[in-house]
């Protein structure tokens, strides 16, 4: 019973399997491997945009922060909600790698909305050479709060970022869950409803750590390149990045695991629903999802077994409400869902 987060559960075996294919032999380095070279393809296959861009890194961190970088002129400012993923959980890294600053934009269930992002950039670049310039919007899917943004929604974003002449990046470190939940194609989720550049997030659904970078104008390339490797994040024994996203792809192995996590998390929302003493602030859309709950509920379920975050403390009343945090990855399974709510019943 392990909801803690879907960067805590393994690795698919296909992805270890690829692993263990790729450590025989040698290959060049720093992306020069052939494996590197059918990912690409792979990639440009998968969003249906033969000439982008694509690069792979580590970490959703360096991914996003790199890529920002790459769009981000020192001066500027980078549009984003306060619980965006690059503003909650990167510890300032866009910022360290752009030198530029990060702007808030109001949301509504976790989410941007064009009223309020086109509020936030109009304030902004009205001060001339003493204030920040308009920089790129930046979107996280799915929200921190497991809300997802339809394709309209993101129509309707890009159209404003248009508007002032600002490129829009998409922080996909769950991409694949949100193409689950809303039955659309990668391209549908990115360039065709104005995205700019996708990070493409495959960590948290069943790979070690690799993260792809997309920028749909190629022209981006050599910068990113650069910022890459002058942020430390090329890899010199880089087939081992390559192999767990060729794994990924194949059979589209990435979709089956996000409809794995995702299924789990609506038996699991469902279960909630049904016990009648627990309240969703956000309306689970993935398989991400926050709960109130009375603090001894808490304390049942985590002494039955059960492990996620508490969003305060157990200690205190015990009818007092108190938020959790539940998020079901790839391997969590029924059986575990179905035991977390027997413990939640008993």
């Amino acid at each position: 019973m392990f909801f803690a987060s879907d960067n805590s559960g393994p690795a698919h075996p296909k992805v270890m399997d690829a692993m263990m294919r790729a450590n025989e032999g040698y290959r060049f380095g720093y992306g020069a491997d052939p494996e590197m070279d059918r990912v690409r393809a792979m990639v440009r296959d998968l969003f249906e945009a033969p000439e982008a861009a694509v690069y792979l890194v580590s970490t959703g961190t360096a991914a996003n922060s790199i890529a920002l970088a790459t769009l981000t002129q020192p001066w500027e400012t980078i549009f984003c909600t306060k619980l965006s993923h690059i503003n909650e959980d990167e510890c300032n890294a866009p910022e360290f790698y752009s030198g530029a600053k990060l702007t808030m934009v109001a949301d509504e269930n976790a989410k941007m909305t064009p009223a309020t992002l086109r509020a936030a950039m109009a304030a902004e670049e009205n001060r001339g050479v003493h204030g920040p310039q308009r920089g790129p919007v930046s979107i996280t899917q799915i929200t921190e709060k497991g809300t997802v943004y339809t394709i309209s929604e993101l129509e309707a974003l890009t159209a404003v970022a248009k508007e002032f002449g600002v490129a829009t990046h998409l922080d996909g470190a769950r991409f694949a869950n949100a193409i689950i939940t809303l039955g659309c194609t990668p391209a549908e989720m990115t360039w065709k409803a104005g995205i700019d550049c996708v990070c493409f997030g495959c960590t948290k659904n069943g790979l070690m750590g690799v993260e792809a970078v997309v920028f749909f104008d190629p022209s981006h390339a050599w910068e990113f390149e650069l910022r890459r490797k002058r942020g430390a994040h090329l890899a010199s024994k880089h087939r081992y990045l390559s192999a767990q996203m060729e794994a990924y792809l194949e059979g589209d192995l990435w979709h089956e695991l996000a409809g794995m996590a995702n299924a789990s998390g609506q038996r699991l929302a469902d279960g909630l629903r049904k016990s009648n003493v627990v309240t969703f602030p956000f309306e689970p859309e993935a398989n991400l999802m926050f709960f109130d709950a009375p603090r001894c509920l808490h304390k049942k379920v985590q002494a039955a077994g059960a492990q996620y975050y508490v969003m305060g403390t157990l200690d205190g009343d015990d009818d007092e409400p108190v938020m959790g945090r539940l998020v079901c990855d790839w391997s969590v399974g029924f059986d575990g869902v179905d035991a977390f709510l027997a413990a939640l019943k008993n």
